[in-house]
């Protein structure tokens, strides 16, 4: 059963939001709810499949037009109504989304503009001063990624072989590499940027932390109060230190983008 067919997006959310109602004007796919956690203002967002979506290919949790759009008002909407606000809510990314949505009318329609919005509006909250969580519970897929959940100044993973990051499925960077899976697997194993895994992504510098959990798709009481306070920690990690991404650097295996970065700075 896939992450999308298991729905943990839409579970995780409602789990997390502890009964909060959803806030009226976005599209079904898209849920967003303001609570409290640790006694702290925090808005969850997060992108579900629904069948009934207007745009075919936007209907297993891919973040399409209507997606992208609603978290950029979403977030927009929240750095609005905090301004000027010392105690700004903090934005919570719950993410399992297998991809962007490929399509005709999305190209036409420039899905390429709505997903940089919802990017956009993550990284102007970050500058305002609103602390920005990802929390991936299911796929961590291409722009859908990065447009909801990427721009977190502290990105968590639950540990399960469903929570995968990675530019493209496998199918598709089989296809682009012209190599089989099984090629594309073995070559993973030695090329960290290549793998879907959690390790390998961590050794990347740029998750903060792993967590496990006994019920992925359906988390019970104790699941969410774990997570509940990982998500307290990554807050007061925030407020204590960087606001930015700089956090990201300084892994191993992160060395040519430092190099890169410090004769950029020695040049500029």
């Amino acid at each position: 059963m896939s992450s999308t067919t298991e729905q943990r997006g839409r579970n995780w959310f409602q789990a997390l939001s502890a009964g909060a109602p959803a806030i009226a004007g976005f599209p079904a796919s898209l849920l967003v709810a303001d609570s409290l956690l640790a006694g702290q203002p925090v808005r969850y967002l997060a992108v579900v499949a629904d069948a009934n979506n207007p745009f075919p290919r936007a209907r297993n949790g891919e973040v399409g037009l209507l997606e992208g759009w609603g978290l950029a008002k979403a977030v927009d909407d929240a750095i609005a109504a905090d301004a000027g606000r010392s105690n700004k809510r903090a934005l919570i990314a719950i993410v399992d989304v297998p991809s962007q949505a490929y399509g005709r009318r999305e190209e036409a329609y420039g899905i390429h503009q709505a997903l940089a919005g919802a990017v956009d509006a993550y990284a102007r909250a970050r500058l305002a001063g609103h602390a920005v969580i990802g929390l991936l519970v299911g796929k961590a897929m291409s722009g859908a990624f990065l447009a909801h959940g990427y721009q977190a100044q502290r990105l968590i993973a639950l540990r399960d072989p469903g929570v995968m990051v990675h530019a493209m499925g496998k199918a598709a960077a089989a296809r682009i590499t012209l190599r089989s899976i099984e090629e594309l697997e073995a070559l993973a194993a030695s090329v960290p940027p290549m793998a879907y895994d959690l390790d390998s992504y961590s050794s990347l510098g740029l998750l903060w932390k792993s967590l496990s959990v006994e019920q992925i798709p359906q988390p019970s009481a104790e699941d969410c109060a774990r997570v509940e306070d990982c998500l307290t920690q990554a807050l007061a990690d925030i407020a204590s230190g960087s606001k930015d991404l700089r956090g990201r650097l300084g892994a191993p295996n992160r060395a040519a983008s430092s190099q890169v970065r410090e004769l950029l700075r020695a040049q500029w």
